[in-house]
């Protein structure tokens, strides 16, 4: 059995469009610049959580994603998207909300998430990229 322990990587729940009215000063990399185009924070988001998650506020698909990365250690950053917010993602093909990305990697959806950890291989990527220690 190994031993696996979770980096400091918290759970967030942050809607987006909320955002985009508030600058924030903060050092956090959830904060906002008013002059950043909302392809450029989505980006900056993926490079910056090695684990992330883009839903709409009420899926319940999410909730099984979280559940399913929480029982092997990681707790993803969650960002609650609009609609037309969910769009602009830079998604895989098959990818629709929730989608996750892993070490800025469009992993996909909920299907594609568990295909991985069944196969074997989403932990050793969750290490890779450090949100995960063996």
């Amino acid at each position: 059995m190994q031993d696996l322990r979770c980096c400091s990587n918290d759970v967030v729940h942050f809607h987006l469009s909320a955002a985009m009215t508030n600058s924030s000063s903060s050092s956090s990399s959830l904060s906002m610049e008013l002059d950043e185009s909302f392809e450029t924070r989505i980006q900056r988001l993926i490079s910056e959580h090695p684990v992330i998650i883009f839903t709409r506020s009420s899926c319940c698909m999410c909730h099984v994603m979280k559940k399913l990365l929480a029982t092997i250690g990681v707790h993803p950053t969650v960002i609650e998207l609009d609609d037309h917010e969910i769009n602009a993602l830079p998604l895989s093909d098959n990818a629709r909300a929730p989608t996750a990305f892993i070490g800025g990697t469009c992993i996909g959806g909920l299907e594609s998430l568990v295909a991985l950890h069944v196969s074997g291989h989403l932990i050793p990527k969750l290490v890779e990229v450090g949100a995960l220690w063996v």
